[in-house]
């Protein structure tokens, strides 16, 4: 019996998958942002972008700012699971424009690279994030399971899923969400500093616009 505790007392920690995930995304993170940086300036030295790309580039870019605005007027973060606006039709519309607004860069400048290392970043870092997510809000909500079932993780469905209600819980818990309340709220947008995605979309587009021809214009005065 003293061996067993011995041996248990003396054995590390075991990491569940999702921990050991997490490790993983932070050391990456700052490098693959690196990455894609240098690449996004390569593709913008290599050739200038296609109007065209660009025009179509909106068409994810905005529904991906907008999805993420949005959903920034009605989340409460560790507060209340959320169920109402975007929330209805998936599980993570914060994620869901994020990846809405990197698909669109990706097609403005026609990089499969770009669009590669965005694709593997997104993958290593939001996958357990995800999961680290819906563990706290399995054990936090009792909601969360019948949530689950009917909506999806990311792929969103066409129509609001129906949550029960309060009224409709026995316990009346506060744990439980409520689907006849929430709206959206300029002033939880607001605390969410969610304006910062579309500060950072106009800025790319600047870029997109002017950054080829500053470095040009650097490059030739230096000769």
């Amino acid at each position: 019996m003293a061996d067993h505790s011995t041996n248990q007392n003396s054995r590390p920690a075991q990491l569940d998958w999702i921990a050991r995930w997490q490790r993983v995304a932070r050391r990456i993170r700052v490098p693959l942002g690196f990455l894609t940086a240098v690449l996004y300036v390569f593709d913008l030295w290599r050739h200038a972008p296609r109007p065209a790309a660009v025009v179509w580039s909106l068409a994810l870019v905005l529904p991906g700012v907008w999805l993420r605005a949005y959903a920034a007027g009605y989340v409460k973060k560790n507060r209340e699971l959320t169920v109402t606006g975007p929330y209805a039709h998936t599980r993570n519309p914060l994620y869901l424009g994020s990846m809405l607004i990197a698909a669109g860069f990706a097609m403005a400048l026609l990089s499969w690279a770009v669009a590669l290392v965005l694709a593997v970043g997104f993958s290593v870092i939001y996958i357990p994030v995800i999961a680290s997510e819906e563990r706290f809000l399995r054990a936090t909500f009792p909601g969360f399971d019948a949530y689950c079932r009917s909506v999806p993780r990311l792929i969103p469905r066409l129509t609001p899923a129906r949550q029960p209600s309060k009224k409709d819980s026995p316990s009346g818990s506060d744990l439980v969400p409520d689907a006849t309340a929430g709206s959206f709220s300029f002033e939880l947008y607001r605390r969410h500093r969610e304006y910062n995605a579309a500060i950072g979309a106009a800025l790319l587009y600047l870029s997109l616009l002017f950054l080829r021809p500053a470095m040009e214009a650097i490059l030739h005065g230096t000769r």
